[in-house]
Parts: C-alpha cells; sequence; structure tokens
C-alpha cells in the first residue's frame, strides 16, 4: 500500500507486490535543525552587512513574504528579521509585511495570520499586494520592453527584505530571489509583459540564465531589493538550507542546493504515470497543480497516459483561466488565441496543450465532470479503479510520483 497526499489528507493505493510501479521523487536526507539554520544565515549574511546594521538609521522598512500557495514557512523566519529590524532602530510600529501575490487572488485574514504567525501578525501591519494599476507606481522599462510598475508601499520602502523559498520553476528557473519584487508586488500589466517572453523563450527548471528571469531581475534597478532571506524546503516546509544577504549572492548559493535537492536525470519514460502534487497547498487549485501535471509528462512516453491527482478545491484557481475555459469553442481556438495575444492567467491552456498533444490525462479531484472534461481531461472518480484498469496490460511500464510539483528530472 502506498499513500498519496491529497488536499490536507492521503488516498491509499495498493498495487501487486510482484508489480510495483517505480517510486520517482526527489531524494530525502537529514533534516537540519530549523533554529539554527535560521540563526546562523542571519549571523553571516552573504556580501552584505547583518540586517541589524543595515536597519541603523532607516525611515522604514518593507518585508515581502509569499502568499498561501506557496509552501515557504514565512512563520519560521519572520520573528528574527523583525527582531534585527528592531535591534537596528526600526520599532514594530514603521515595519510593514506586505504578501507578494503577483496575480494570485488575495488572502484572507486567517491566512494572513497563518503565514506570519499570530505573533507576528499582532506584532506588524500585514497586507496584500494589490496588482491594479492605481495601487502601482511606474518606475522604469527593462532591456526588453517590460514597464516595471510596482506596488506602492514596496517602492516607497526605505528599507526593502524580500524572502521566499528556491525550488525549480518552469517560467523564471527558480524561485525565490527577485521573484517576490517582480511579479511578486508588479501591476497586472508587468506581470503580463514578463510572462509573454514565454512565448519567445524557453526556459529550463533550475537555471536562471534565461531572459525570463533577467528580465525580473532588471527591476531592482529601479526598486532595489536591500536584503534578501531565503530558504530551501521539502514538501513539508521543512528548511533543508537558509541563506541571506546580498540578493543575487545569497540567491545563488540556494539555487545551486535547490537543483541537487529537486532535480534528477530521467533514466527512462514509462507507459503509465501516477502523479499527486504533493497534497496542500500544492493542490489547492489546478493552476499551481499543472507544475505537477508537466513534471509527470516530461517521465511518460508519448502516447503515454498519466493520472493526476490534485484535490484543487479552488477549482481552476484564477477567474480569466476559468472565464476561457468555460466559455470559449475549443483548446485548439484558445491557444492560436494566446500564441497572437499573450494573457496571463488564461496562459496555463499552453501548459494543458502541450501536454495533451502527446499524452492522455486523467484527473482525480474535486471537481465536477463537466469542468474536468471542458479542460480536455478525463474525470476519475476512483483512484484506485483507474489504477487498476489503466495498468491491468502487464506490459506497460507504470511510474509513481507522490510529490510531483517538486520531483523535476533532466535529459
Amino acid at each position: 500500500m502506498f499513500s498519496l497526499l491529497y488536499g490536507k489528507t492521503a488516498i491509499s493505493l495498493t498495487f501487486p507486490a510482484d508489480r510495483s510501479p517505480d517510486i520517482l521523487t526527489y531524494p530525502s536526507g537529514p533534516r537540519p535543525d530549523r533554529e539554527l539554520c535560521i540563526t546562523e544565515a542571519l549571523a553571516h549574511p552573504i556580501a552584505s552587512l547583518p540586517l541589524s546594521e543595515l536597519a541603523k538609521s532607516r525611515r522604514d522598512a518593507v518585508i515581502l513574504i509569499s502568499d498561501i500557495s506557496r509552501l515557504c514557512p514565512s512563520y519560521l523566519f519572520l520573528p528574527a528579521l523583525i527582531d534585527q529590524l528592531n535591534a537596528g532602530g526600526i520599532d514594530d510600529s514603521r515595519i510593514r509585511i506586505v504578501v507578494a501575490l503577483g496575480l494570485h487572488r488575495k488572502q484572507t485574514e486567517e491566512e494572513l495570520r497563518q503565514l506570519t504567525g499570530e505573533t507576528v501578525y499582532k506584532r506588524v501591519r500585514v497586507v496584500n499586494h494589490s496588482a491594479l494599476s492605481e495601487d502601482c507606481i511606474p518606475v522604469g522599462t527593462t532591456s526588453q520592453g517590460t514597464p516595471v510598475e510596482i506596488n506602492r508601499t514596496v517602492a516607497g520602502a526605505d528599507l526593502l527584505i524580500a524572502t521566499g523559498n528556491v525550488e525549480p520553476h518552469a517560467l523564471a528557473g527558480l524561485s525565490g530571489g527577485v521573484k517576490a519584487l517582480m511579479p511578486g508586488t508588479a501591476s497586472h500589466r508587468s506581470i503580463e509583459c514578463n510572462h509573454a517572453l514565454s512565448l519567445t523563450y524557453k526556459t529550463v527548471p533550475g537555471q536562471t540564465a534565461n531572459p525570463i528571469h533577467r528580465d525580473m531581475e532588471e527591476a531592482q534597478q529601479f526598486v532595489p531589493i536591500h536584503f534578501l532571506f531565503n530558504v530551501v524546503v521539502d514538501h513539508e516546509r521543512r528548511i533543508l538550507a537558509a541563506a541571506c544577504g546580498q540578493p543575487a549572492a545569497a540567491h545563488r548559493v540556494l539555487s545551486e542546493l535547490a537543483g541537487k535537492a529537486f532535480i534528477s536525470t530521467a533514466a527512462k519514460k514509462y507507459d503509465i504515470t501516477i502523479v499527486s502534487a504533493g497534497g496542500y497547498p500544492k493542490d489547492t487549485q489546478l493552476y499551481q497543480a499543472l507544475k505537477a501535471l508537466k513534471n509527470a509528462a516530461a517521465v511518460t512516453k508519448p502516447g503515454g497516459e498519466i493520472v493526476l491527482a490534485a484535490e484543487c478545491g479552488e477549482m481552476l484557481g484564477n477567474g480569466i483561466f476559468q472565464y476561457w475555459v468555460d466559455t470559449m469553442p475549443n483548446r485548439a481556438y484558445m491557444v492560436a488565441r494566446l500564441q497572437k495575444q499573450f494573457v496571463v492567467g488564461a496562459h496555463k491552456i499552453l501548459h494543458i496543450d502541450e501536454v495533451l498533444r502527446q499524452h492522455k490525462v486523467h484527473l482525480y479531484s474535486s471537481m465536477g465532470e463537466a469542468a474536468v472534461r471542458l479542460l480536455g481531461f478525463e474525470p476519475v472518480a476512483e483512484l484506485q479503479a483507474a489504477y487498476d484498469r489503466l495498468t491491468a496490460d502487464r506490459s506497460k511500464s507504470i511510474a509513481l510520483m507522490p510529490y510531483g510539483s517538486l520531483t523535476f528530472t533532466q535529459g
């Protein structure tokens, strides 16, 4: 019996002892003490003064944190960051925490408390980023022509601190680093222009030497990040490593670690791949769970089949994405429109099309059958029954990816 994470619960799969699937996951290892990781990182900033020193004589500080769809355990390190700011002379009343949503949905008050921890939430003001043009200020243009429009509170900060977790990312190459600023606190127009570069440039997960990430980095010419605190975490939010200091230097250190942790060489491709997004928060919505689907497709033979287990309690997770799927004539029509004019949110249809052109996809989720079929997927009512049916042919090779959103393969 094997247990797959699904939302905040788990589903059991059984298979014959003489025909177990190959388990594809990222390597596990010893987990360092999280408090020691945080303390040591702050005590030894990379290419930077300590945060308490940077805080001296500063008028105020803004800390950027990830939203609820990310694995970053901001609540673990925020108290230490705020204590450092206090030690440098910035009291709690002059500290703001901004949730770097990009174009993700705003967080509820309860979610804001979860993200920061109850004590921090009571100490400092915590707000959602707004990507509305009236809530952002234009500060410049990148060499790719992307208008840089940044949240007014963020752009006006005397001391700007970015946080986040570092893992492979299909668009930027790696998460963390500058992504907290751009797209995290940028306007809708800025984000759409940056993401539209994906029509021209292809990114390799784990590598930031690409035009899309460089475009994000150029935002710092206009609104500099003064201090970065990033972590690498596993699917349970356990800290594997932490680094802080000068943004590019600190991110570079963790980028190498994240690549080793989550990217492996593909030994073979399979006829059938069963993949879980990894449970909450990775499968809260299809918008995020598609990352697992793409990783599964990378290890599945052309013409092979994929079963994605993702609860998707928030359905597709993006209103524009939902509108396109619900109202446009068919996938070919949507793809043609998006290739002519990129639309952020709806661009996830391109990711789906990329997979469906080579694979049949079955989705086990809380979504209704009609919603699943409109996406081009086959709905699965019972995971075990689907597994038994698809693997009945004993000549078929089978892979099982329990943490699909974090399991990347290359080669």
